[in-house]
């Protein structure tokens, strides 16, 4: 089992490199299934794996020309105050139980569980969705970049999810860039924002495994130089629907395990 989990992180790095996003989708399910991490440690790790393997993607993107720092900066900062507000002055002080349904207990790890796979369910969606929008100039929307920049840190404040799945059609949407360099440009924001809400994490005293992080960094970024390679041979639109059914299924795995299963 602990093979499994180990080897299991190799597509969280996987994902982010084929698609910009979603490796936070997968990192926090095995770190609680798999690890047997509490939920609200679980994003702590989450939130460093996931941002030092986005890091290292988005320098292999910078080098590819597949950056768009004028589009980064107005989505990053926002994101990053309500990160950082969250988890600092929110999520503390959130209860072990929130309330009680009869004989059942609703608590603060239960809750963040079905919260996440509702975030799981709704990633799953944008990534089976078809589109026709092709790509077109249009003038940037910076305060529709700021607004979404802004829900992106809440996302990832409470659950440690990059938001990838919020963060690529925001940009295609509102600034017109190509999709490849909105994925390259989301892992610069996911990068971000997630390293900043480690490190705030850390100044709180949170302890960590630092030998299972680093391990699991490491098959992240392997994971991520196979998801790379993969994308050069692979359309992403064509790897996308797939990944969409697979975190689809694990998201309604995760509420059946948290309602029916406990």
């Amino acid at each position: 089992m602990e093979i499994l989990a180990y080897l299991s992180t190799i597509f969280i790095g996987i994902t982010l490199g084929l698609i910009g996003g979603g490796g936070s989708i997968l990192s926090l399910p095995i770190l609680v299934y798999l690890f047997h991490i509490s939920p609200k440690e679980a994003t702590t790790y989450s939130l460093f794996i996931v941002g030092i393997t986005a890091f290292i993607g988005a320098i292999k993107q910078y080098k590819l020309g597949n950056l768009n720092i004028e589009s980064a900066i107005p989505f990053a900062i926002p994101s990053l105050l309500t990160l950082l507000l969250v988890r600092k002055l929110i999520l503390p002080y959130i209860p072990s139980t929130i309330f009680k349904i009869g004989a059942l207990n609703i608590t603060s790890n239960m809750l963040l569980m079905i919260l996440f796979s509702i975030l799981m369910i709704a990633s799953a969606y944008f990534m089976i969705k078809k589109t026709n929008r092709l790509e077109t100039k249009v003038a940037p929307n910076i305060y529709k970049l700021i607004f979404i920049g802004l829900l992106v840190g809440i996302v990832t404040g409470f659950l440690g999810a990059g938001g990838g799945f919020l963060i690529i059609p925001a940009l295609v949407y509102f600034t017109g860039i190509s999709i490849r360099k909105a994925i390259g440009t989301s892992l610069l924001i996911i990068a971000f924002n997630s390293l900043f809400g480690f490190f705030g994490d850390i100044t709180q005293g949170i302890k960590i495994d630092i030998h299972l992080l680093t391990y699991v960094s490491i098959l992240a970024v392997v994971g991520l130089f196979i998801g790379t390679i993969i994308s050069k041979k692979i359309d992403s639109s064509r790897l996308k629907p797939i990944f969409g059914w697979f975190i689809l299924i694990m998201g309604i795995f995760v509420i059946i395990q948290e309602t029916i299963l406990k």
